[in-house]
């Protein structure tokens, strides 16, 4: 069984997810357990989710400032303190140094605690950008924002090195900690209903995540959860 809660010495929460509704999708009831406890939660979205529709009618700008719009919502909805849009191209996103450097800056702008991400190492992991933005942010964490001499212009404008103490990954084939989000889980759904271009009217939508949230819950001491794997940071 795994360890149920974050530690209690963790203030501030970033997460880094490729596109609208990925953090509600996978951390939506653990995002308002944090906020509800008073912890500080920060969002970096990389893309704005400019091709996600099968409507023609959108054009990317149209759909991108919708989505943003929704993640605001969203965002409102579930507690989240600040939203950040880097504005990468959708379906287009690399792990290279370029926006290495921008989480970089996020993390010594903001200074998370733990930063959660994509998942970079499971397997046949499906979106391209899922997998590129967990990389970039797993990169960026160590030991590019830590040491001083990556990013010198950094420090000429006042952003100091900084050193988080855990990596979370959603969406892990091998999680080992468990949120109980019983109490949360309808904050997810309302959440998820602020994303209309992504789940419609999400008629299913609380069923189909219910049974989901319970699967991860197996062999814990409460009904719904959401699981991540974690990697502390200890050099």
């Amino acid at each position: 069984m795994s360890e149920p809660v974050a530690e209690p010495i963790h203030q501030t929460f970033m997460w880094v997810v490729a596109h609208p509704d990925d953090l509600e999708f996978s951390s939506g009831g653990t995002v308002s357990k944090l906020a509800k406890e008073g912890k500080r939660v920060i969002l970096i979205q990389v893309t704005s989710g400019d091709r996600g529709t099968q409507d023609r009618s959108n054009t990317p700008e149209f759909l991108a400032a919708t989505r943003e719009a929704e993640e605001q919502e969203a965002a409102k909805r579930l507690g989240i303190a600040e939203i950040v849009f880097l504005r990468e191209p959708d379906g287009s996103v690399v792990p290279d140094l370029s926006l290495r450097e921008k989480i970089t800056r996020m993390i010594r702008t903001h200074r998370p605690d733990v930063i959660v991400t994509h998942d970079p190492f499971r397997p046949y992991a499906l979106h391209p950008d899922h997998r590129a933005v967990g990389l970039a942010a797993h990169d960026a964490v160590y030991p590019t924002a830590r040491d001083h001499l990556y990013y010198p212009n950094h420090l000429a404008s006042g952003l100091e090195p900084h050193k988080t103490a855990e990596i979370w990954y959603f969406g892990s084939d091998s999680p080992d900690i468990h949120i109980d989000i019983t109490d949360t889980f309808d904050d997810k759904i309302n959440a998820l209903r602020a994303h209309q271009t992504q789940v419609g009217e999400a008629k299913e939508l609380p069923e189909r995540l219910r049974g989901f949230s319970s699967d991860i819950a197996k062999d814990q001491p409460f009904e719904l959860a959401e699981a991540f794997k974690v990697i502390k940071m200890r050099t």
